[in-house]
């Protein structure tokens, strides 16, 4: 853990066989936090809240949905503590809390309920050639959360966190056709609105 400014950060270091692991003050600060101490805690959200929001607001879409995940994904953080071995990337591990405790609530609230299948998606393309060059990387971010929720979060899935069509149909229950002809569509969607700009 090292503190850059005001910010607090966990790193990670190579033991001799090459794997990860969490440096030994982040992993006493973890220890910390499994037992409570406030303090602990508080330094431990305010290293990883500033790297986790952004991963909210790209599921949600909208900055207060974002930060209500936000609290939700650090409440089962710090309920399920125990579980991190201390092997591997404790932000990978926290990373996936977030994006589960997005998905969560996409569910809850049936965003992810549009199941046309891949036939449903016949004339669209993604192969069109676009202007991205002339975007910038925060209107990007506003064109990806402009999109409907379910094609926002199949996009997010599969492009940015590297999900396969198997296991984003797994983890939402659907079909994969349906995982490909969403982010079809969301692709479809994204290229209009760069294309617009």
């Amino acid at each position: 853990m090292q503190r850059f400014g005001n910010k607090l950060h966990l790193i990670t270091q190579k033991n001799q066989q090459g794997n990860t692991d969490v440096g030994n003050k982040a992993k006493d600060l973890i220890e910390l936090c499994k037992k409570g101490d406030r303090t602990a805690q508080r330094r431990l959200y305010e290293s990883l809240a500033p790297k986790m929001f952004p991963v909210c607001i790209r599921y949600m879409g909208e900055k207060s949905e974002a930060e209500d995940i936000l609290q939700e994904g650090f409440i089962t953080l710090f309920t399920k503590l125990d579980s991190f071995s201390g092997e591997g990337s404790f932000e990978g591990w926290a990373r996936k809390i977030f994006v589960n405790t997005a998905l969560m609530s996409l569910r809850r609230n049936d965003a992810l309920k549009m199941s046309n299948e891949l036939e449903d998606a016949r004339g669209l393309s993604s192969d069109v050639a676009s202007p991205i060059e002339n975007i910038s990387y925060g209107e990007l971010q506003k064109m990806i959360a402009s999109l409907p929720a379910g094609f926002r979060t199949i996009f997010n899935m599969y492009v940015i966190e590297g999900y396969s069509h198997k296991e984003i149909a797994e983890e939402l229950g659907i079909s994969e056709g349906t995982s490909r002809s969403q982010l079809l569509r969301a692709r479809a969607m994204l290229q209009k609105k760069i294309m617009a700009k």
